[in-house]
């Protein structure tokens, strides 16, 4: 049971909304046009509502990506200005969400021609920000957006123009795809999707490691994988840790038929190395892992979270001798708590544990019942038997809240989207 605690807070401090649109007032006669002298009265202006269905910040926390589903599938990128500073590209520093404001920055449209369900930055150096996007015509798109111009490779001139293109298009998954990761280095995207598969592609992107000047036509699938028997619908990597296959990085999925998968990889082939089943009756709809990539939590349709711990295989053969198979030399993901009271009668659409460079360890978590918790490990927890209180609960006006995202570098700094089609960004204070 989370107990709850009566310091913390949680307040929205910026509601940003997609832009305004105008429709006509009067009947339609084929060639109307919108122009500055035209008259109040003939047009009206509206917000448009679609889902949000999940949001993400840059690896810089400089910009924040919103995916949109139907009737206007789109991609809209914030943009934050800190006031306190003559520059924009700078993004929170700590307690900075009073010192400046979110803006509309673009509007990534064209390429996807249904709902957008995930998005995703990859972790690239300044001046290059690459964004993944995966929609539910099957389709993943590339985003580019550099400010300045290249040179042998290096950006040499700083325009800071707002265009964003699309220099490549990922197909391959038979329907919807419902997640899209990057890895830590930019070497690796994960999709998955309604087909009952993940993906695994190589990159070779700009600002990353070996990237390439443009990611047209750098993006090799390295392996498809099959063993779910449902709609998979979250992918996360983690580090090995050296307990998993000879790969630096195994992968997790999280499906519609109530498992976790555990891909690693040997070799150069991908396999499934372990599933976790048993501890939910329901979808898993998220996934989240602790900095130290040692600790997972997920959420689920039956208004739960489980908390796993990854133990070494040494660990394995000590403590869970009946959980050795002959020539078993792989590590161990077991469920060390659960959580069922988060989000009562609700499923939990996401799980987000707050980023290192944070410092405070806190789990967010936000459900169909409209509320975003904050979630603080007790003092007495140990990683055998993890005990966390909820430090606040908060009312978000979303209806069903589909992701919640902090800040990469701020503590402070939460934003969160939902069934209004809103974005709020949440000061969070200890």
């Amino acid at each position: 049971m989370a107990q709850q605690s009566n310091n913390p807070s949680l307040e929205c401090d910026q509601l940003l909304a997609p832009p305004l649109q105008r429709i006509s007032s009067g009947p339609y006669t084929g060639n109307q046009e919108f122009t500055a002298d035209a008259p109040q009265s003939a047009f009206l202006e509206f917000t448009p509502r679609q889902p949000a269905w999940e949001c993400c910040f840059s690896r810089d926390g400089i910009f924040l990506a919103v995916a949109f589903g139907s009737p206007d599938p789109v991609v809209r990128v914030w943009k934050y200005h800190d006031e306190s500073s003559s520059s924009s590209s700078r993004g929170h520093t700590s307690n900075s969400s009073n010192k400046g404001h979110w803006l509309l920055h673009a509007t990534l449209s064209g390429i996807h021609e249904k709902t957008i369900r995930s998005v995703d930055f990859a972790p690239t150096m300044s001046g290059v920000w690459i964004l993944a996007s995966a929609s539910f015509d099957g389709t993943v798109a590339i985003w580019l957006h550099e400010i300045g111009e290249r040179s042998n490779g290096s950006l040499v001139k700083t325009n800071y123009d707002d265009e964003w293109i699309s220099p490549a298009q990922l197909e391959g998954h038979d329907t919807e795809v419902k997640c899209v990761r990057f890895n830590a280095t930019g070497t690796l995207l994960a999709t998955c999707g309604r087909d009952k598969t993940v993906w695994i592609w190589e990159c070779f992107l700009p600002g990353t490691i070996g990237g390439e000047e443009s990611p047209g036509d750098q993006f090799e699938c390295l392996a498809v994988l099959n063993g779910h028997q449902g709609d998979v619908k979250c992918v996360r990597f983690a580090n090995s840790h050296g307990e998993w296959g000879d790969g630096d990085e195994i992968l997790l999925s999280a499906s519609y038929d109530d498992t976790i998968k555990c891909w690693a990889e040997d070799a150069g082939d991908w396999y499934c190395a372990a599933t976790l089943s048993g501890i939910h009756t329901s979808t898993i709809w998220s996934l989240t892992l602790a900095p130290s990539d040692a600790r997972l939590v997920a959420g689920s349709d039956n208004g739960s979270v489980s908390v796993y711990k990854c133990y070494t295989r040494k660990e394995k053969q000590v403590r869970f001798p009946e959980l050795v198979q002959p020539g078993d030399m792989s590590g161990l993901w077991k469920c060390v708590g659960k959580l069922d009271d988060l989000h009562p009668s609700s499923s939990v659409y996401c799980v987000a544990y707050a980023p290192a460079k944070v410092g405070h360890g806190r789990i967010a978590t936000c459900g169909g019942d409209n509320r975003v918790n904050i979630l603080r490990e007790a003092s007495q927890s140990s990683s055998d038997r993890p005990l966390f209180s909820t430090d606040v609960s908060a009312v978000t006006d979303h209806g069903d809240v589909n992701c919640v995202a902090w800040h990469p570098h701020d503590g402070s700094v939460l934003a969160s989207v939902g069934d209004d089609g809103l974005v709020r960004i949440w000061n969070f204070r200890i």
